[in-house]
């Protein structure tokens, strides 16, 4: 009888396999670093973007719309309905004053921003590298971001008078205390594997500063710039409404003023969303864009 030998089969991983597990490792980090530079469909950017403000501005009018016509406040001097307000819009639309307030209040605005971010910018950095000026002025600048702005406008009236410079003053004495500490936060949590990394490959003092330092600290910094606006906006309008000159023109928070003087709630109104307006556009086309810039090159936004 033929003795039949057993086959013996042994398992052998293949050496293939491992650098085709790599290759496919590979691939897939390479897909999630990758940035998609196709446009993004009209629909979708409709869908996501554009209508849920469109919706939630629907859902308001009908809301304050509906207050009005079925009497829960039925005192317009209180609450004008909204083609009231639509009828004051398109009067100061047709005397050519809308573009007027706007652009009175937002030239200056921005400018005493920029002059926040000059003075405010070199501050923080001086705070968070100098121990000494640390604990000197640390304090001073984190109590006067809790000042409330209007506090700043009796003051800025007797030293200045009524004129822009008073405007300028009041804005950078509420702008630069935060984009001060808001450089301030940004530089403390600056990861200290990041400064010996720098220290090792020659990044020292002023290179150090500007290639590791301020890279890594640039989302507190734009967190306190956006906050420096919002402080800046807001003292512009307290300044505006407090201060009141010929002088000076008529900028949005001095319509809201001439509203309340002419007990007109639809001007009153007509200023309010004009504020409003104003402060969520420069927003959307300045901070956003930036916020999202800043995100998407640490990988923490992917555009799909």
């Amino acid at each position: 009888m033929a003795r039949t030998e057993p086959t013996a089969t042994a398992t052998v991983d293949k050496p293939a396999d491992k650098p085709d597990d790599l290759a496919g490792l590979e691939a897939g980090l390479d897909a999630l670093e990758s940035v998609h530079s196709g446009r993004t469909p009209f629909s979708k950017t409709f869908r996501e973007k554009i209508f849920p403000p469109l919706t939630a501005i629907a859902v308001v009018l009908l809301v304050w719309q509906g207050l009005v016509s079925f009497g829960v406040v039925d005192d317009p001097t209180k609450l004008p309905p909204p083609s009231a307000v639509w009828d004051e819009v398109q009067t100061a639309w047709v005397k050519g004053e809308l573009l007027g307030y706007i652009w009175t209040s937002v030239s200056r605005g921005l400018l005493g921003f920029l002059f926040a971010l000059a003075i405010g910018t070199p501050l923080g950095l001086l705070v968070a590298r100098v121990k000494f000026v640390r604990a000197a002025i640390g304090p001073i600048l984190s109590g006067l971001q809790s000042l409330p702005s209007v506090a700043w406008v009796p003051p800025a009236v007797l030293w200045l008078g009524l004129n822009n410079s008073m405007m300028y003053a009041v804005i950078l004495l509420g702008a630069v205390p935060s984009i001060a500490n808001g450089l301030v936060s940004g530089v403390d949590q600056v990861p200290p594997l990041f400064l010996r990394a720098g220290r090792t490959l020659g990044a020292t003092g002023a290179r150090g500063l500007w290639h590791i330092v301020l890279p890594a600290a640039l989302p507190g910094y734009l967190a306190g710039l956006k906050q420096g606006w919002a402080f800046s906006w807001r003292s512009l309008m307290a300044a505006e409404i407090i201060a009141s000159s010929p002088d000076l023109g008529v900028g949005l928070g001095q319509l809201l003023e001439n509203g309340r003087n002419a007990s007109s709630m639809p001007m009153v109104f007509l200023a309010i969303l004009l504020i409003l307006i104003v402060g969520i556009v420069i927003d959307l086309l300045i901070f956003s864009p930036l916020e999202r810039r800043v995100l998407r090159g640490r990988g923490l936004l992917v555009k799909n």
